[in-house]
């Protein structure tokens, strides 16, 4: 506890910024408001700055700058997208044949992703580091989509990220992934109530 305390006062300016957009990223896109792209696109442009500069964690600066991206197609998406039977983009679900092709796609690239990363870098946890990227990458498609199977995706990242982020001494963004748990878990059960589904 006293660890985690030190590493509070020791943040800086730039790690607060994206612990706290993040919060309010996560907790806007569980309730489906399209605020939640702008919030996620501060927090990931200061989460990969973090990622490079203080935790070496390369694979998830990119994906951070990944995110900065995709943050602006999800605004685009969120706000202009509509489905054939409604006025807006609605929540639906992902097949059984669609999740196995995720799985088996995202399992082989993080080895292929892993393997190059440990052989051709210092990046520290390669394969967790690839693992949490690739899907993290997936279920960003999926939310912008409005998949509820997102939140399923991000329940089982954000663990593994916990643990990534408490290994490399980040007790901070080990915490927050936890609360992002949390949260997606929230996320979840909000979208399961859409008419849609």
């Amino acid at each position: 506890m006293q660890e985690l305390l030190n590493q509070l006062q020791a943040q800086t300016p730039i790690e607060w910024l994206a612990v706290v957009t993040g919060l309010i990223y996560v907790l806007l896109a569980a309730k489906e408001k399209n605020a939640c792209w702008i919030f996620g696109i501060i927090s990931t442009a200061s989460w990969g700055y973090a990622s490079y500069f203080h935790y070496d964690l390369y694979v998830d600066a990119l994906l951070q700058m990944f995110y900065v991206v995709m943050g602006f197609y999800g605004i685009y998406k969120w706000q202009f997208s509509k489905d054939e039977k409604e006025n807006y983009l609605s929540v639906t679900k992902l097949s059984n044949n669609q999740h196995v092709q995720i799985i088996i796609g995202g399992i082989g690239l993080s080895a292929l992703v892993g393997y190059f990363l440990a052989t051709y870098t210092q990046a520290a946890a390669t394969y967790l580091d690839s693992i949490t990227t690739v899907f993290s990458i997936a279920a960003t498609f999926m939310t912008i989509h409005k998949k509820i199977d997102n939140w399923i995706y991000w329940i089982v990242v954000d663990i593994i990220y916990a643990y990534l982020y408490f290994s490399r001494g980040a007790l901070l963004f080990g915490v927050l992934m936890i609360i992002y748990t949390v949260i997606a878990i929230f996320g979840w059960i909000n979208w399961r109530k859409s008419k849609s589904l």
